[in-house]
């Protein structure tokens, strides 16, 4: 990420927290990377931009959101990395000076940015990581991020014949599609903002042909 002035932060601050990001996040791979976490930063800021939310809070939180990944991968999904990132954060944002207000909304962000987590959005900004986040994980890059997480974990390719509903997160039948059946395929529902509906339509609508596409081609169907 390229690291100056123009962040709501400033070059210095961005230049810490980016680097305590990737310190945590560069061995979680391309799913749950830097490269995810830069994304998230992006597309967060633009949504906050346009609903004129409180960047300030924003930035740290999206740079932060995923640093409890770590402690979730190890434990094949029992721990809550939102949970466990939110915890983290708080410590690196005391220690960098920022307030305890602005600590609590961060934290908040974090703690509230995962589709499955027990604290749910109060706040625009943690609206708006939410969406930056989900977006992420759905449309061209949330299928490419599917499929580089089933590589890490030894999935399968393909298992539409399967049963999705029957199937173990962090098994063999954890690919792509079972991603799409159980959580991709249920994202735009989710949205927050109306940005991130907008978006989450679109990014929808070509998951859903692509995966049609993947089901002709190895299964012979159309032909």
């Amino acid at each position: 990420m390229k690291i100056d002035d123009s962040h709501p932060l400033g070059r210095i601050l961005t230049g810490k927290l980016w680097e305590i990001s990737c310190r945590y996040c560069e061995k979680e791979g391309g799913a749950h990377g830097p490269d995810h976490t830069e994304r998230v930063y992006y597309t967060a800021l633009a949504i906050g931009g346009k609903l004129r939310a409180r960047l300030e809070i924003l930035a740290p939180a999206a740079l932060l959101h995923d640093i409890g990944r770590r402690a979730e991968t190890a434990d094949q999904g029992k721990v809550c990395h939102a949970a466990a990132g939110s915890a983290m954060a708080r410590a690196i944002l005391i220690d960098l000076g920022f307030s305890n207000q602005d600590t609590e909304a961060i934290t908040h962000c974090i703690a509230a940015h995962r589709f499955r987590s027990r604290e749910h959005p109060k706040t625009l900004e943690a609206d708006i990581l939410f969406d930056a986040d989900k977006l992420d994980s759905i449309g061209a890059v949330g299928i490419g991020r599917a499929f580089l997480f089933a590589g890490q974990i030894g999935a399968r390719l393909h298992n539409a014949e399967t049963d999705h509903g029957r199937t173990k997160a962090y098994s063999v039948d954890d690919t792509a599609y079972r991603e799409f059946r159980v959580k991709m395929s249920r994202v735009r529902d989710t949205m927050r903002t109306e940005p991130g509906r907008r978006l989450a339509e679109q990014r929808h609508a070509f998951m859903e042909i692509f995966f049609a596409e993947l089901n002709r081609e190895i299964y012979g169907t159309g032909t």
